[in-house]
């Protein structure tokens, strides 16, 4: 015997698996008349439950496309991060890509034109770099803004601290790019009047405006911000010249580590390191002939690395322990009953 509230229940999880469906196909499965069902209904539409009816010979009742998503409600500001995140994670490939594709169908099935439009937005200006890269997660909201701001050609405010400096920009945004676990947004600062790349972590306030700005065409902002970071001059310049050929070089070396220069003989390799001993290594693993053109010191710091490399190697295997009673050979007891004991030290006598 169903209990009335279990009925109720039963009527919300057939709207939910339907897109539409009968009075009469819902009476048949919870074994009542049709009057019965009109009640049900109204109970959930009281609940606020936005179930709509469809008159005629072939109508029914379903949910309000928007307001419902399986198995729980969620405001559009809730359902908007949570298809935020399943798109994240399927550029980025945390996880099987069929449940996350599964999971995404199911929820735009349900999204009313309006959110439909915003995630769309999200999905055509979001990049990644072939770096992948786990990080915090920034503030969805900065990326919703941002995402639209740029699918619709709009300029943005923002409020924006690198180190101790905090200035207040405007900025036109043409795309959102994910680099090494960070967030990036790329477009041309009015304050700066150039091309500029700003985190989403530095920005401390951002509010979109009415303004409307050209994108240039073909601006790949993804490049864009691996070769900023590998010109960004942050510690001693390098020049390493390696023999292999420039495909072969980009093929090895990560796309953010410098710039490569084609040359007779190989590829010149310039960036630059504050831990020469980290970058030393990074070179051998490259696993190519090079010459370091400078600075000395990285040169120091592949000879300390060759020398370490060869002592670990010059070491013999560590030989087996002897198992049960160890013994002590005569010689090596003679060996130390010849050295006289230290004061106060007695001797031990063998036989």
């Amino acid at each position: 015997m169903y209990h009335p509230t279990t009925r109720v229940l039963t009527v919300l999880e057939l709207l939910q698996s339907r897109s539409r469906i009968s009075g009469a196909e819902l009476a048949e499965s919870l074994e009542v008349d049709r009057r019965t069902v009109r009640r049900y209904i109204g109970t959930l539409q009281d609940l606020g439950v936005p179930v709509e009816a469809e008159q005629g010979r072939y109508g029914g009742y379903r949910l309000r496309p928007g307001y419902k998503l399986p198995p729980m409600m969620f405001t559009e500001d809730e359902a908007m991060a949570l298809i935020f995140g399943l798109l994240v994670s399927r550029r980025v490939g945390l996880g099987d890509a069929a449940p996350i594709e599964g999971a995404l169908a199911k929820i735009d099935r349900v999204l009313p034109d309006r959110l439909r439009g915003r995630v769309q937005a999200v999905q055509g200006t979001l990049t990644f770099t072939p770096i992948r890269g786990i990080g915090r997660m920034t503030d969805p909201d900065k990326l919703l803004t941002l995402s639209a701001a740029a699918q619709d050609n709009r300029r943005v405010w923002l409020r924006y601290r690198a180190g101790d400096d905090e200035t207040q920009r405007e900025i036109d945004p043409y795309g959102v790019v994910h680099h090494r676990g960070r967030w990036y947004v790329v477009g041309w600062c009015h304050l700066r009047e150039d091309v500029r790349m700003f985190r989403l972590d530095r920005m401390l306030a951002l509010e979109p405006r009415t303004e409307e700005f050209a994108r240039p065409l073909d601006f790949d902002s993804a490049k864009f911000v691996l070769e900023s970071l590998a010109t960004i001059p942050w510690g001693l310049p390098i020049e390493v010249l390696l023999e292999l050929s420039l495909t072969e070089a980009q093929r090895r070396l990560a796309p953010d580590l410098g710039t490569l220069e084609e040359v007779p003989g190989g590829v010149v390799l310039r960036t630059q390191a504050d831990n020469l001993d980290w970058f030393a290594r990074l070179l051998v693993e490259v696993g190519c002939p090079f010459r370091i053109q400078h600075p000395q010191e990285l040169r120091d710091a592949v000879q300390r690395l060759a020398r370490e490399i060869n002592r670990l190697a010059r070491r013999a295997p560590r030989r087996p322990a002897l198992r049960g009673r160890r013994t002590v050979s005569p010689v090596a007891l003679q060996t130390v009953a010849s050295f006289p004991a230290p004061p106060g030290v007695g001797v031990v006598q063998t036989r």
